[in-house]
């Protein structure tokens, strides 16, 4: 699932106020707050950088108990040039999860064409407990560092036992970091967010462009509010419906896919010299610049991030591989590694992705799956997928110790109402199986599948005049494409 960020734009002020209704409430203490009292506030806009616009809006922390306690969400956007055929907002989210939606949307010249900024204001929002949006950190900087360096696979009772004590460790830190809201940062509430913020925004029907872990936000949008959606692109696809065990054995099986086409077109280091690597690392970690080491959890990191774009990640995967492996110089590769989990050269992590992510992860799933289960489970992961599957087999066990009930969609019935909406699934896609992509299309009933054939994670904006010509008709006329739905790279 998508955590790379096109490009960070400063944001010149921040912007706070409280809803007329709290300092109401306070002074009016039998007036009941309602979701009206929070569908009638105004977003004072102010110019922050470049053209955009800031604000917040505040939403209730539980929809079903509102009161005055809530969330401020942070949100930008950037006006639609074209004024005169101005089609509305079309709201961005890139995934994650947990990725900032607001510095997406600060990119919105690259993320979408002329064609559609100049038509559509493109809005971003963090979502609850993400970025700017009263985020919630579990961890510091030195103890996100212990976690993420820690074993990458588990092969003794001794090491699952550190790891279930590592887990319970961070559910731990989260609740003490989250208190009340514990249970309050889900995907199903975050949806509701985003139909308030339809709602002060004025707009009557919901455009929205969602990349990977954005399409399960969507997807949760369309089936709560199918009469509200307008024009609705899915990129990247994920199965709501797919269990926690299939979710981690399908993705590590998509990166192992990716991998091995790279090394097809890669002759510098074959599988089974990053496998005897791996191997070794497990037993001593490569000591790197200012006294850190390359462990096998980072060099699994380092590897996988570089297999979302194959434009870019490739070439930088080889150069690591080749220093790492021939070299001994696990620099490059520790490079790769804090790029995707955002840690800066001063240890410092610039955004609570790593933390939030897991949060909002424990609570849209209900995992079935006790350690016990997860470590019988190694062999069909391994062979499944040697590299990643012993990696992944255990990519859930922190929410096993939640201190919240997750908070899933139990019924996707809505989805059978929605107007068209266009789906995009990319054949090779390591982080969302093309087969995600198929079973959405077959759980929408209105909907398209767009197929890319090639590599990288999603297919919009990567390089295909072919999807993104497709993409562009759709939002700017609400027409899905007909005939050949399926493009080469």
């Amino acid at each position: 699932m998508s955590r790379r960020t096109i490009r960070r734009v400063a944001l010149g002020i921040v912007i706070t106020f409280l809803l007329f209704f709290l300092v109401s409430a306070r002074s009016h203490a039998a007036t009941p707050i309602t979701l009206d009292n929070y569908r009638s506030q105004t977003i004072q806009w102010q110019a922050c950088s470049d053209g955009f616009q800031c604000g917040t809006f505040t939403v209730p922390v539980d929809y079903s108990h509102i009161t005055a306690d809530h969330f401020t969400l942070r949100i930008i956007r950037r006006p639609a040039t074209n004024t005169k055929e101005r089609l509305g907002s079309l709201i961005v989210n890139p995934g994650g999860p947990g990725a900032s939606a607001i510095e997406y949307a600060a990119a919105a010249t690259l993320i979408v064409s002329k064609n559609i900024y100049d038509r559509y204001d493109i809005v971003g929002f963090d979502e609850r407990g993400v970025g700017q949006s009263d985020p919630i950190r579990c961890l510091s900087d030195k103890g996100e560092d212990a976690l993420l360096s820690g074993d990458g696979t588990i092969n003794s009772q001794a090491e699952l036992a550190d790891l279930i004590k590592s887990a319970k460790n961070f559910a731990s830190s989260c609740a003490k970091a989250a208190g009340t809201k514990l249970g309050h940062y889900s995907t199903l509430e975050s949806a509701r967010d985003m139909d308030l913020l339809r709602s002060i925004l004025g707009e009557k029907k919901l455009n929205y462009l969602g990349k990977s872990y954005g399409t399960y936000l969507g997807t949760i949008y369309a089936s709560l509010y199918p009469q509200n959606v307008g024009k609705m692109v899915l990129d990247g696809a994920m199965d709501p419906r797919e269990s926690v065990r299939n979710q981690a054995l399908y993705q590590s099986v998509g990166f192992e896919l990716a991998l091995d086409t790279y090394l097809k077109s890669n002759k510098d280091v074959s599988k089974s010299e990053i496998l005897k690597f791996l191997t070794a690392l497990r037993k001593q970690p490569l000591k790197a610049n200012g006294g850190r080491f390359l462990t096998e959890s980072y060099a699994i990191t380092g590897i996988a991030s570089s297999l979302y774009d194959n434009t870019t990640g490739w070439p930088d995967l080889t150069d690591a591989l080749t220093q790492a492996i021939k070299k001994s110089n696990p620099n490059p590769l520790l490079a790769l590694s804090d790029g995707y989990y955002q840690r800066n050269s001063s240890g410092h992590y610039t955004s609570n992705q790593n933390d939030i992510s897991e949060v909002i992860s424990c609570l849209d799933f209900v995992d079935p799956q006790t350690p016990a289960q997860m470590y019988a489970d190694r062999a069909v992961f391994a062979k499944a997928a040697p590299v990643f599957g012993p990696y992944l087999v255990f990519s859930s066990i922190i929410c096993r110790y939640w201190q919240a009930p997750a908070q899933p969609l139990k019924d996707y019935s809505g989805l059978a109402k929605t107007p068209p909406i266009l789906i995009i699934g990319v054949t090779r896609d390591p982080a969302t199986p093309y087969q995600w992509a198929k079973s959405l299309h077959a759980d929408i009933a209105h909907s398209t599948l767009l197929t890319y054939n090639g590599d990288g994670h999603t297919g919009h904006n990567r390089g295909s005049s072919c999807i993104d010509s497709k993409v562009d008709a759709y939002l700017l006329t609400g027409k899905p494409p007909v005939g050949k739905n399926y493009c080469s790279a």
